[in-house]
């Protein structure tokens, strides 16, 4: 661990004031800097600048507040291990308000809402869980006797950014699928006046919230973000490019169906329903469950939980992505596997021939030499 839960940073001191009463050594400090740096997509020659940046900031104020949604992100955040929760809690941020992490509740608790809004107007972050519904006057959410569009909106104008967390905050996940009878939609559709982030997935992996709270305190600011409010971090390349059985899919070596021959050799599972080819999403680097596995790695395809509409776009879950608009793979996926297996074989003999005439060339190069006859030219 890199914060010394030990020692909880109190909010009137700076991080660098608080790791040094921790007993934090400054190698330590800048090693974790330099991990950060590499996981916003910097270089470790950044680590000075993030450490320098980090190092006057106090712990930042954050407001969670869970809209419609089932709670799977806050679960996830809990799994976290890299901070664990409890480093979050207590040395990362000052997480004054949460449904589901605070001690106090009802009346309690929205007086606990109200004074942190008050006292730290314009500077807390508002992180959101789950997606507003509109439907019938928002009823279908509501939360001491307001509906959600209503303390999403309170919550959100004394914010200094908004982060929202899952694919519900994202574009109102399974709760929008078709036919949506809650008229559900994501936050940024509320939200128009201040920057939105989304870490989306359904649910998302709980390191990217970390990585985004340290480029906020590290830069002043958010991520750049891809054309969907993604950090471009985090989300900037398709599992598809980073998955460790890409070299399966380029060979052509599918599982056919689930437990046969292929899926025990862990073979791609493009042709059961994968849609890793059409998603973006940290998964195969940052992985789950204190970095041990994800659902390829553990054998299942992946459903698309980032990307917008998946509830329709990629259902059915086990079926072949060209059901899933301007994805154009489906034939290769047929006939790749025969084809490379051709061009191997073609490629093998072209090698074998060069190789072939290249020590025919040689002998005669020195045989010529050794009769001394001519230049041993051919």
């Amino acid at each position: 661990m890199f914060f010394p839960t030990q020692f909880p940073w109190a909010k009137d001191q700076t991080l660098g004031e608080h790791l040094e009463a921790s007993g934090v050594s400054r190698r330590d400090f800048l090693e974790f800097c330099g991990q950060m740096a590499i996981l916003l997509g910097l270089t470790e020659m950044a680590a000075p600048r993030v450490a320098a940046a980090l190092e006057g900031v106090k712990r930042p104020v954050v407001i969670w507040i869970q809209l419609q949604e089932c709670t799977g992100c806050v679960e996830s955040v809990l799994r976290s291990a890299d901070p664990s929760i409890g480093e979050l809690i207590l040395n990362i941020v000052s997480l004054d308000y949460s449904h589901t992490l605070m001690a106090a509740s009802g009346t309690a608790a929205e007086d606990a809402l109200h004074a942190s809004m008050k006292a730290n107007m314009g500077e807390y972050l508002l992180v959101v869980t789950g997606s507003v519904p509109l439907a019938e006057d928002g009823i279908y959410t509501t939360m001491g006797g307001r509906t959600a569009k209503d303390v999403l909106i309170e919550a959100a104008a004394g914010a200094k950014a908004v982060i929202g967390v899952g694919a519900c905050a994202h574009w109102g996940s399974v709760q929008a699928a078709k036919p949506n009878p809650t008229g559900a939609v994501g936050i940024a559709e509320i939200i128009k006046d201040k920057p939105v982030v989304h870490l989306t997935g359904c649910p998302p992996i709980a390191e990217t919230v970390t990585a985004t709270l340290v480029h906020y305190l590290t830069f002043g600011g958010l991520p750049e973000l891809d054309s969907d409010g993604r950090p471009l971090f985090a989300y900037g390349a398709r599992i598809h490019d980073q998955c460790p059985r890409r070299a399966n899919f380029d060979a052509g070596q599918y599982v056919e169906v689930f437990d046969d021959d292929a899926a025990r050799k862990g073979w791609c599972l493009y042709k059961v329903g994968c849609k890793g080819p059409a998603t973006f999403s940290p998964c195969p680097i940052f992985m789950w469950n204190m970095k041990t596995s994800w659902p390829i790695g553990a054998g299942h395809p992946c459903i698309g939980c980032t990307e917008r509409g998946f509830w329709d776009t990629m259902t059915p879950f086990y079926n072949r992505l060209p059901n899933v608009a301007g994805i154009g793979i489906e034939q290769t996926a047929d006939t790749i596997g025969a084809a490379l297996a051709v061009g191997t074989l073609a490629g093998v003999a072209a090698h074998a021939t060069a190789t072939t005439v290249h020590q025919i060339r040689s002998r005669k190069k020195a045989a010529a030499a050794a009769e001394g006859g001519h230049d041993g030219q051919d």
